[in-house]
């Protein structure tokens, strides 16, 4: 099982940035994609969250930047970030859960927001 995430890079304050995660499972298979970020010196911390029938849950640092969407034809999801800020410096992780190959870890995309 895999995630092939994409779309991290250098961006400016106040830009915008879309992230992408495809998953080599069907969304059948999937419960729950998710976005995980990690900035140096911190720990991993949530930024959203979706669930299979849509529900969506943010981290306290990017409610109202942060939109959340799952492809379940194309078993991607994607994080749109707006209004960024240096803060979001970080290396962006796609999650997945499945219920028959557990929790799976993407490799991760780097985020650079410059000010």
């Amino acid at each position: 099982v895999q995630l092939q995430a994409s779309g991290g890079g250098l961006v400016q304050a106040g830009g915008s940035l879309r992230l992408s995660c495809a998953a080599s499972i069907s969304s059948s298979m999937i419960n729950r994609m998710s976005w995980y970020r990690q900035a140096p010196g911190k720990q991993r911390e949530l930024v959203a969250t979706i669930s299979s029938t849509g529900t969506t849950n943010y981290g306290n640092s990017v409610k109202g930047r942060v939109t959340i969407s799952r492809d379940k034809e194309k078993n991607t999801v994607d994080l749109q970030m707006n209004s960024v800020e240096p803060e979001d410096t970080a290396v962006y992780y796609c999650n997945v859960e499945s219920r028959w190959y557990g929790n799976i870890w993407g490799q991760g995309t780097q985020v650079t927001v410059s000010s």
